[in-house]
Parts: structure tokens; sequence; C-alpha cells
């Protein structure tokens, strides 16, 4: 392995003293722009990871791990009364890893991935940690690429191949096609419906469009219309988000679908608020579904009926694979999981709550 980069590096790389490298990680708004992308320019160049303090400079070790993820906070739940709005997708993942680095010693130290955020967010966070989990799309790969030459980087979520170049990393993800094609096909089949809307993201997410891919072969199969692009992509999977999509189906041209069949549990949840609101009952009127399984899923009424994906357990799984990585006899190879997924019929399909299919993967 190559020498591993300092801060003088970088400075002498950057033509700057070693105090602006510092004010460029610990307050980069101290630092003029073209200064502090000099500086970053530089460490990236050299693969370059800032020390989270002398301790780790002296044991190269911290006692902790990372994870990074977007921030998904949905603005209609701030502030709100009911605590239950808040237990959404990355919550659950933070909760699996908790969990399994209090097993294994360690301590956990999180980061949103906040938009127009600080660019040294990542690097602070990594240059803390042992090792590093990151939820997929959250980090530029180049910075990535730089990291994981220095720690052990797990991938969460995002299939694998959608960026060859990260293949050198140990990736968790979840059955997001056969899930979704399992609960399309329990619509079509089980209840008869024909007219279908597929709800997904304008942003290219690897998870929602193998969602679509599931849905569109469920269809496909049942000699249903498989429309080549989701009837609706909204900017943000968030519940005002999901209330917007349903107003939207329900006052287009032509008639209305006979499902809602939405890319996540939050914009799900949203919808079901809209057509409350609309006097729409569902699933009389139209029948609405999710992805995700968050707890927030089951306590709605009614119950949504979604596809449920082991979120404890890949947080749990990213844990175990990192310490692998540092305990002196990793694998040799990266590793690839995929874990399954179950479908959960409740009543916003009209099924019994508490059915559900058996898993997928």
């Amino acid at each position: 392995m190559n020498a591993i980069p300092t801060v003088y590096d970088v400075a002498e790389r950057s033509g700057v003293s070693i105090a602006t490298v510092s004010r460029v990680y610990r307050s980069p708004d101290s630092v003029r722009a073209a200064t502090r992308e000099r500086v970053l320019a530089a460490a990236s160049e050299l693969g370059y990871v800032p020390s989270g303090n002398a301790r780790g400079l002296a044991s190269r070790s911290t006692g902790v791990l990372g994870l990074c993820f977007p921030d998904y906070s949905d603005p209609d739940t701030v502030g709100a009364e009911d605590d239950d709005a808040a237990m959404l997708y990355s919550d659950q993942i933070i909760r699996g890893m908790e969990r399994a680095a209090r097993r294994h010693g360690y301590a956990l130290l999180i980061a949103a991935s906040l938009a127009g955020g600080p660019e040294s967010l990542v690097a602070q966070v990594a240059g803390r940690v042992d090792g590093f989990a990151v939820m997929a799309r959250t980090v530029p790969t180049e910075e990535l690429e730089a990291i994981s030459r220095r720690r052990p980087v797990v991938m969460l979520a995002g299939p694998r191949a959608q960026d060859p170049s990260l293949d050198h990393l140990d990736h968790v993800e979840v059955a997001n096609e056969d899930g979704q094609y399992e609960l399309t096909r329990h619509l079509v089949h089980d209840h008869g419906l024909r007219r279908l809307a597929y709800v997904g993201l304008v942003d290219d997410s690897p998870d929602v469009e193998a969602r679509f891919r599931g849905f569109r072969r469920a269809c496909a199969e049942a000699g249903v219309e498989a429309p080549v692009a989701p009837a609706l992509r909204m900017p943000m999977m968030t519940q005002a988000e999901g209330a917007r999509a349903a107003r939207l189906l329900c006052e287009g041209s032509g008639e209305r679908p006979e499902a809602f069949v939405f890319a996540n549990d939050q914009m799900a949840v949203g919808a079901l608020q809209a057509l409350e609101r609309r006097g729409l009952r569902v699933p009389d009127d139209v029948v609405v579904t999710g992805f995700d399984g968050i707890p927030l899923s089951r306590m709605v009424r009614p119950a949504l009926t979604t596809v449920r994906q082991p979120m404890v357990r890949m947080g749990e799984e990213a844990v175990d694979l990192l310490v692998q990585r540092l305990s002196g006899r990793p694998p040799q190879e990266p590793v690839s999981l995929m874990l399954p997924v179950s479908v959960a019929r409740r009543a916003s399909c009209g099924c019994e709550e508490t059915a559900v299919l058996p898993t997928v993967v």
C-alpha cells in the first residue's frame, strides 16, 4: 500500500498552509471558495482522508463506524406531534447498525447528506471512523474511491452493476424487482385489477427503477397494459409528494386507475390522507400500495399493503461486513448480499391485515 497522504501533502499540492487545509475541513465557510476548491481537489487527487483525532493517528483505530445517507425527511412531519411519522426507511437501517455496532464494541457516527451542504461532510465523517457504510447515490464515486483506499466501505442499496467502478466494495441490497413483481401480481391475479398506475421518482434511483421493472413484468405476464414509464415521477419520495400524486391521478383525464402503486411507503401514506380528504374510500374506490414496510405503514388506516424489506437486517449486515474487513482476516473477494423481501397483504388492497405472502428473493 502506498504511503498514506498527510495534511502536509495536501498543503504542498494545493499551495496553501497547513492551517488553511485544516480550516477547509473544520470550518469550510471561513475559506474562500476558490481556495477551498483547490484544497479539496488536491485532497481528492492524493486520496487524503482527514484524521479524526490524536488517538486515531496513533493507533489507526477510533472504535467508531460511520453511516452516510441522504436526508429524506418529510417537510410535512417536521415538528409533528405524531412520533410515528418519523419512523422512516433510514431510521430502521440506523437501528440495525447501532444494534450490531454495540454487539461488536463499536460506536456509530451518522450523517445525513444534505443537498448543498458542506463539501467536506463525508470526508469529515470518514476521517473519524474505522469503517464506513454509505447509502447508494449519497456520495460521489470519486470521493468514495478515495475513502475506500484507506478504510473499508460497504454500499447499501442499489445494484452493484449500477456503477462498475465500485465493484471492489462490499454491497448489501434487497430483492426490489422480485418484491414489486409479487405485489403487482397479487393485485392483478387475486383482486382482478387491470388499471394500475405506478408512481416513481424523477431522479435516477436504481432501487426505484428495479421496482418499476418488477411492476412491468407482472403486468406483461398477466396481459395487463405494461407502460414504458411510470404514470408519474415525483421530485421527492415524501408524504407531501404522495398526496400531490394522488390528486393528479384523480384529476387526470380518462378513467381513474383502480390502484395507485407507489415506489415507497411515505408517498403511499400521503396518498391515503389525500384520498380521505377527497371523500374516496380505500380500497373500495381505489387501492393503494407502497414499498419498504416502515412502521408507519401498519399504523395508518387503512393499514398499507406493502413490500417489507429487512431494513434493520441491512444495517446489521453492513456492520458485520465492516467488522470482518477490520478483523485482519477479511474475505478475499468483495461480498455482495441480496436480502429477501416479503409482501404484506393489508387492508389498503382489501386483504386481511395479518396475512403475509411468502418471502421472495
